[in-house]
C-alpha cells in the first residue's frame, strides 16, 4: 500500500543551510560541509556547514551587544516578538512538519505534533507578562527585602535530530522572553527545520544577534561550551554525551541542564484493562519510530498477563513501516539496532516480533526501516533489557510480584520515565510514589508532561539541577537578584540595624 498523504512528507529539493549570525545568513568561516540525508530515501535533501570556534566567536560578537539592548526592553515588550513567532509558526505548520518529517524520518502527523507541542512551551513563555515572579516584604522595622528575576546574557541549547522543531522550541521561547540572546546549534543531521524557525524568528521581527543558528558537530558544540560570552546552557541528546557535556560546562563554570537518554519501563499487571493497555503500550514503543527518550522500551510484566501481550503482538504487527511509522535516522542506527535484536536472540530472547528487513512503500525502498520488534522472556541483565536501543524494540521481562517490578524500576540507572497500566488505585499509588523517574504515567504510555509543568528526569537521564520547560526552564535561564533597602532610621534596635 502506498503511503497515505498525510503522513508521507513531501521531500523538498535541497537545501542549503546557512549560519545565521547578527540578523543575516551566512556561509561559515570556513567551506567544510555535510550532506542532510532523509531517512525515508537515502536521498540527499539538504547540506550543513560544519562550524569552528570562529563562527561560534561571530556569533556571540553580535550576541553580546544585542543581549544587553534586548533585556532593558519591558517584559510586555519583549513577549510581542513572541505572539507574532507563534503565529508565524501556525501559518506554516505544514512545511514544519514536512520539513521534520523529511529530515528526521517521523510521519507527518508525529512531526506536527512535535511543533505543536513546541508552540505549547512559547504560549507558556507568553504567560509569563502576567505573572509575578518577584515579590517585596518588610522583614524588619524600616528594612525591605525584594526579589528581581534577571535574564543570564547570551545562553545557548544544543538540541538532537529526533525533535528538530520541538526540541528547541523548548529552550528558545522562555530564554528569550525572560531577556537573554539565545544560540541554536541543532543537530548537523537536521538542520533544515532549525533554519525555517530561524528565519521565523526574524520574520516576527527579533532583533539581530538576539537569535543566533550555529551549524556543526562536535566542534561547534565544544566551542560554544567554552566560549566565555555562554553564561548557561541547554542539552538534550544520549546520555553519554549529556554527561560529557555537562562537565566540560561545570569546569568552565557555566550553569547547564543536560537531558540524556532512558531505559523506561512500562508496568503491566493482570487487572490491566486491555482497551488501555494494548495501544498505549504499543504506541509508547513505536512512535517516532521508538527514537525518542519517552519511548517505553521495556515491558514489566507482572504475573499472568499472556492475554494482553497476546494483542500488544497482534497491534504491533499491524503497522506498516513508511506509513504508520515513520524512518530509522541512518544506515548505522538500523545496522545497531538489527545487531542488538540478533544478541537478544543469541541470549535467549523469544522473538514474539520480528520487525527486521520490512517492505516499505515502493517510494522509500531506500530508507532505513525496522518494523516494531517484540523480544519476550528477556533476563533483566540482558543488554537488550538494560540499554537503550533507540529504536521500534520492545523488550519483555517477566515478574512475579509488584515489588520486584519496582525493584527491577529502581535499579535502572536512567530515570526519565515510568508507567503503569492498571485498574486498581492502590496499585497506581504504590508505583507513583515509589518509582524513582522524574515523571511517571498511570495508563498513559508516554507520561510527558504538559505546561506549565516542567519536563526532566532522574538519575542518569538528567545531569545539573531543575527541569527544562515550565517553571524550570525560567529557573534555567534567569538568576533572582535580592535588594534590601532601608530609607529611615528607627528608635529600636535589631540584628539588622
Amino acid at each position: 500500500m502506498e503511503p497515505d498523504a498525510r503522513q508521507a512528507p513531501q521531500h523538498p529539493q535541497a537545501f542549503r543551510c546557512l549560519n545565521l549570525i547578527g540578523g543575516q545568513w551566512r556561509e561559515p568561516a570556513r567551506g567544510d560541509r555535510r550532506d542532510v540525508v532523509s531517512p525515508y530515501t537515502g536521498t540527499t535533501i539538504g547540506s550543513v556547514p560544519l562550524s569552528t570556534a570562529e563562527d561560534v566567536a561571530a556569533a556571540l560578537a553580535a550576541a553580546v551587544p544585542a543581549a544587553q539592548t534586548w533585556r532593558q526592553l519591558p517584559l510586555k515588550e519583549r513577549t510581542q516578538y513572541l505572539f507574532r513567532f507563534r503565529e508565524l509558526v501556525l501559518a506554516h505548520l505544514d512545511e514544519l512538519a514536512d520539513s521534520a518529517a523529511a529530515e528526521a524520518g517521523k510521519t507527518v502527523a508525529e512531526a506536527r505534533a512535535g511543533v505543536l507541542k513546541g508552540i505549547e512551551v512559547a504560549e507558556f513563555a507568553l504567560s509569563l507578562q502576567n505573572l509575578d515572579d518577584g515579590g517585596g516584604l518588610e522583614v524588619s522595622r524600616g528594612v525591605t527585602c525584594e526579589v528581581r528575576r534577571e535574564p543570564l546574557g547570551v545562553v545557548a541549547g544544543i538540541t538532537p535530530f529526533n525533535f528538530p522543531a520541538m526540541v528547541p522550541m523548548w529552550m528558545f521561547p522562555i530564554a528569550l522572553t525572560v531577556g537573554n540572546a539565545f544560540v541554536l546549534k541543532p543537530s548537523e543531521k537536521v538542520p533544515i527545520t532549525a533554519c525555517r524557525l530561524g528565519q521565523l524568528l526574524l520574520d516576527a521581527g527579533y532583533p539581530p544577534g538576539v537569535f543566533s543558528i550555529v551549524h556543526g558537530a562536535r566542534d561547534a558544540v565544544d566551542a560554544l561550551v567554552e566560549h566565555p560570552g555562554i553564561a548557561a546552557l541547554g542539552f538534550v541528546g544520549s546520555t553519554t554525551v549529556a554527561r560529557s557535556v555537562y562537565a566540560k560546562a561545570a569546569l568552565a563554570g557555566k550553569r547547564a541542564l543536560c537531558l540524556g537518554g532512558a531505559k523506561n519501563p512500562i508496568l503491566v499487571v493482570p487487572d490491566a484493562d486491555p482497551a488501555i493497555t494494548i495501544p498505549g503500550v504499543v504506541d509508547s514503543f513505536t512512535g517516532c519510530a521508538g527514537q525518542r527518550c519517552m519511548a517505553a522500551s521495556l515491558l514489566v510484566g507482572v504475573g499472568d498477563i499472556d492475554g494482553l501481550i497476546d494483542g500488544i503482538v497482534r497491534r504491533a504487527s499491524e503497522l506498516r513501516v513508511g506509513v504508520d511509522l515513520g524512518a530509522i535516522i541512518d544506515k548505522a542506527s538500523l545496522a545497531r539496532l538489527e545487531g542488538a535484536i540478533d544478541r537478544a536472540v543469541a541470549d535467549g530472547a523469544q522473538l514474539r516480533l520480528d520487525g527486521r528487513h520490512p517492505q516499505p512503500p515502493a517510494a522509500y525502498t531506500g530508507g532505513n526501516w525496522l518494523a516494531p520488534t517484540i523480544l519476550d522472556h528477556a533476563d533483566a541483565a540482558w543488554p537488550c533489557a538494560k540499554d537503550e536501543l533507540f529504536g521500534p524494540v520492545l523488550t519483555i521481562v517477566r515478574v512475579k510480584t509488584l515489588e520486584e517490578a519496582l525493584s527491577l524500576e529502581a535499579a535502572s540507572g536512567y530515570g526519565n520515565a515510568c508507567s503503569v497500566f492498571t485498574t486498581r488505585g492502590a496499585v497506581a499509588r504504590a508505583v507513583a510514589e515509589r518509582a524513582t523517574a522524574g515523571m511517571v504515567g498511570v495508563n498513559i504510555g508516554v507520561p510527558v508532561p504538559r505546561e506549565p509543568f516542567s519536563f526532566g528526569g532522574t538519575k542518569q537521564s538528567r545531569f545539573g539541577a531543575g527541569d527544562m520547560t515550565g517553571a524550570g526552564g525560567v529557573e534555567l535561564w534567569t538568576q533572582l537578584k535580592k535588594i534590601t533597602s532601608k530609607w529611615t532610621m528607627q528608635s529600636d534596635a535589631t540584628w539588622m540595624s
